[in-house]
């Protein structure tokens, strides 16, 4: 059980981190909504399990998440939690280490009979000084315009 709402990220964290897509799909409400770094949007428990046990299986096997900083905003009995985090440990698509990432991931949970749930999840990569992304060439590239 999830008792406070900043306790979620840390849910999220221990899950990612024993890379269990059990217990991380376990902190969701059925329904949730759950989008990652790339904008892959997930509907609902099973595909929020299914794409982290892929994940797990296949990128970040090897990785841990560490959060940073977090804040909270409580609005009754929804709350959004706002997350810090950094990776290491994810592999590329030939199995080779790749950098540190980090990024933030927004959390909204609602409290309910058994303590808090996360029904939305937002996951975002940092991208240090950059400011937006521009299409070109059938693709997006980083830019600063500073």
């Amino acid at each position: 059980m999830i008792a406070e709402p900043d306790q979620l990220a840390d849910a999220f964290v221990e899950a990612w981190n024993h890379h269990d897509p059990d217990a991380l799909a376990a902190m969701f409400t059925a329904d949730a909504d759950f989008v990652n770094v790339v904008g892959l949007w997930w509907r609902d428990r099973a595909g929020i399990r299914g794409a982290h046990a892929y994940g797990f299986e296949r990128i970040f096997g090897q990785s841990r998440m560490t959060l940073r900083r977090r804040r909270v905003r409580r609005l009754g009995e929804v709350a959004v939690v706002v997350a810090q985090w950094s990776l290491t440990g994810q592999l590329s698509p030939t199995g080779d280490p790749v950098g540190e990432r980090r990024g933030v991931l927004t959390l909204v949970g609602r409290r309910g009979e058994d303590g808090w749930c996360a029904v939305s999840a937002h996951n975002t990569d940092t991208v240090p000084g950059m400011e937006t992304h521009v299409a070109r060439d059938g693709g997006l590239a980083q830019a600063d315009y500073r």
